[in-house]
């Protein structure tokens, strides 16, 4: 089966949306809206179509194979969060449709009602206003990853961020200390969170926080020293407890010293002491 183009994938979605009475401005949001963002074909369609009656869209899923045949789709209804414990939740303010279709497109396709259209188009600085059938939608500027941009911390964040690599790094060594090495490698997780928090934080520093760093620090190799990326790849780890801990030793390595090199510039302090306390204590037993 051959791909179809961006532009059929947008003659499609926009041909369905003229048809459909109900349907009466669209936008789109995400990657293909960012200018900045590398163009390729895995990029999803990321869709908003703003409609006068959510009740008879979700009455009939059916409508949704006009955009093509589908290896899989998920609903607001597959997802558990929705529920909030309810049986019956209430889908009438939003309702999203993630499709992979068989060509190798991919949309995931939001619904909202026409009186929040207004307000959720200036939401994202990343949108781009495909038809507005009456008129409906305010002026937006032009799409931008303005929004998603690093920014520089307050002490506080800046703390909190380094007391809690610190505290997770208490748990990692239990788990290893258990022999839990799930456990251990979920722990290892999280400090890789805050290991990208870091290094975003020097992107923004030597970019003057003009970049966005990206869905878990995916752009963050273009803006940063080759060395820094190499050796937070280096932070992932096997399943054998010796690989777990040599990760774990990386991560130290890099934090320390990128968090070390982030305070200098921002004129904050660091808990030197409580960063020795933790060091050897991991150490007694690793």
């Amino acid at each position: 089966m051959q791909k179809r183009s961006e532009q059929e994938m947008f003659d499609e979605i926009l041909s369905f949306a003229r048809e459909d009475e109900r349907v009466r401005a669209v936008w789109m949001n995400g990657s293909r809206a960012n200018p900045n963002a590398p163009r390729d074909g895995w990029q999803d369609f990321d869709i908003v179509f703003a409609v006068t009656d959510m009740d008879s869209f979700l009455a009939d899923d059916s409508w949704v194979d006009r955009f093509g045949e589908r290896v899989m789709t998920q609903s607001r209804r597959d997802q558990y969060d929705a529920y909030n414990e309810e049986e019956i939740p209430d889908f009438s303010d939003w309702f999203i449709y993630l499709m992979q279709f068989a060509d190798g497109n991919r949309m995931d396709l939001s619904l909202i009602p026409v009186k929040n259209a207004a307000k959720e188009v200036c939401s994202d600085s990343m949108c781009v206003v495909l038809l507005d059938k009456d008129g409906i939608l305010p002026e937006i500027p032009p799409a931008s990853d303005e929004q998603y941009r690093v920014k520089r911390p307050s002490p506080l964040e800046f703390h909190c961020s380094v007391n809690e690599f610190h505290w997770v790094s208490s748990n990692a060594a239990k788990g290893l200390w258990r022999g839990e090495f799930s456990y251990a490698q979920s722990m290892l997780s999280i400090l890789r969170e805050e290991l990208l928090r870091q290094l975003s934080w020097k992107a923004g520093i030597l970019t003057g926080f003009s970049v966005n760093p990206g869905k878990c620090g995916k752009f963050l190799p273009k803006f940063l020293p080759e060395g820094d990326w190499a050796e937070f790849l280096e932070t992932y780890a096997r399943g054998d407890a010796a690989d777990i801990w040599r990760a774990v030793d990386a991560a130290w390595a890099l934090f320390g010293r990128v968090s070390r090199e982030n305070a200098a510039v921002f004129g904050f302090s660091l808990d030197l002491e409580e960063e020795t306390r933790m060091r050897e204590y991991l150490r007694r037993e690793s």
